[in-house]
């Protein structure tokens, strides 16, 4: 079985205190707990290394590359905490970046093991209180509605808790939420596809309004930008980090209409898209950054069809944007480099990853100052 399908439209095409919330959904609005945007400063970013336990040798081999070049440009800005799924796995990590010449100055490795390697739909999710205190939420995660292996990605968040003391609020119960499907502008603004929330493989029975309650309360939201999305089209349901993303506060970077087009977006979300509005009512500023010009060929031959640079990585010195050998690597890395003048815009070779079904803000997770 090859590797987990997540943003591929060719194919239709977690020793701390703890915080128990087991009702279905709480009762008011009001927001409790806030989460800092992903442009904001970092502790530090967290990834999942590749193993061959789940998939093979050949699978981890072909992707050891991109987590040592974004392990190279996270560490120059920030902590870099690598989980490997044992003693073996860390070994064989440091020696791979002792050979490339990356220091290890500024990474902590963790040992648990994992199911796979995209640590934006398991991992933590971290928020703040009224008072700037750090929380870890564990939210529930079941492997994109029971569709791949979970439970060691599932108890990831939990055993990182435990061993930072972050107090974890437990919302396993509340909601299965993957952090790829949801987007927030920092204002209290979330965007999300129904397809990858509010469907009975994740969440059944939830309403939009029980969704909404939770994501004020949990995540600071006040104005929700909702798309229908595709269910069934991938394993994600249609993740919306695969096409839109808050690029900051009054901005929505994403695809041309015929490259939504291309990526299955429904037209009614496109439309729907465009004329979304922050929560003062005052509509987003849209860059639209295209697919690759060519379809995508891995490093051993397999044509993956065009792919988005939509799915980048926002770190404290850098932005890591995906990149597949093609003319419009340029063209995406310019526009982007555009949107964070302070930041180095990196490209990161995603070739081998988007075979398996994502880019880098997928196997990425950061830990907010």
């Amino acid at each position: 079985m090859e590797n987990l399908l997540l943003l591929l439209p060719t194919l239709l095409l977690s020793c701390t205190k703890e915080i128990s919330t087991n009702n279905p959904a709480p009762a008011d609005t009001t927001i409790v707990y806030t989460m800092p945007e992903e442009s904001g400063p970092h502790e530090g970013t967290w990834l999942q290394w590749p193993h061959q336990y789940q998939y093979g040798k050949t699978f981890r081999n072909r992707l050891d590359a991109t987590w040592i070049t974004m392990t190279r440009e996270l560490i120059q800005g920030e902590k870099v905490h690598i989980i490997a799924y044992d003693q073996t796995e860390q070994e064989r990590i440091i020696a791979l970046l002792e050979k490339e010449d990356v220091p290890l100055s500024n990474i902590d490795f963790k040992i648990y093991p994992t199911d796979d390697v995209w640590v934006r739909d398991n991992g933590p999710i971290y928020v703040k209180d009224k008072n700037g205190q750090l929380f870890i939420e564990d939210w529930g995660f079941n492997g994109w509605g029971r569709k791949a292996a979970y439970d060691n990605c599932n108890a990831v968040p939990t055993k990182i808790a435990a061993d930072q003391q972050i107090q974890k609020i437990d919302l396993n119960a509340v909601m299965v939420n993957e952090g790829g499907s949801v987007e927030i502008d920092g204002k209290g603004v979330l965007m999300a596809c129904k397809s990858s929330v509010l469907n009975e493989n994740r969440n059944p029975g939830m309403t939009q309004q029980q969704a909404e309650e939770i994501f004020t309360r949990y995540l600071g939201i006040k104005k929700f930008i909702w798309l229908e999305g595709k269910a069934g089209l991938d394993i994600t349901d249609m993740h919306i980090d695969g096409f839109a993303r808050f690029a900051n506060a009054s901005t929505i970077i994403t695809l041309n209409n015929d490259d939504l087009t291309y990526w299955q977006v429904p037209q009614d979300d496109i439309n729907k898209l465009y004329a979304a509005t922050n929560n003062e009512s005052v509509a987003y500023k849209f860059v639209k950054v295209p697919l690759t010009q060519n379809d995508v060929i891995t490093t051993y031959g397999k044509n993956l069809g065009k792919a988005s640079y939509i799915n980048y990585y926002i770190a404290n010195n850098s932005v890591l944007v995906p990149k597949y050998n093609d003319p419009n690597d340029a063209v995406a890395i310019n526009i982007i480099q555009q949107l964070y003048p302070g930041k180095k815009v990196v490209g990161i070779d995603c070739r081998n990853l988007f075979a398996n079904g994502g880019m880098i803000h997928c196997v990425t997770q950061q830990q907010p100052r």
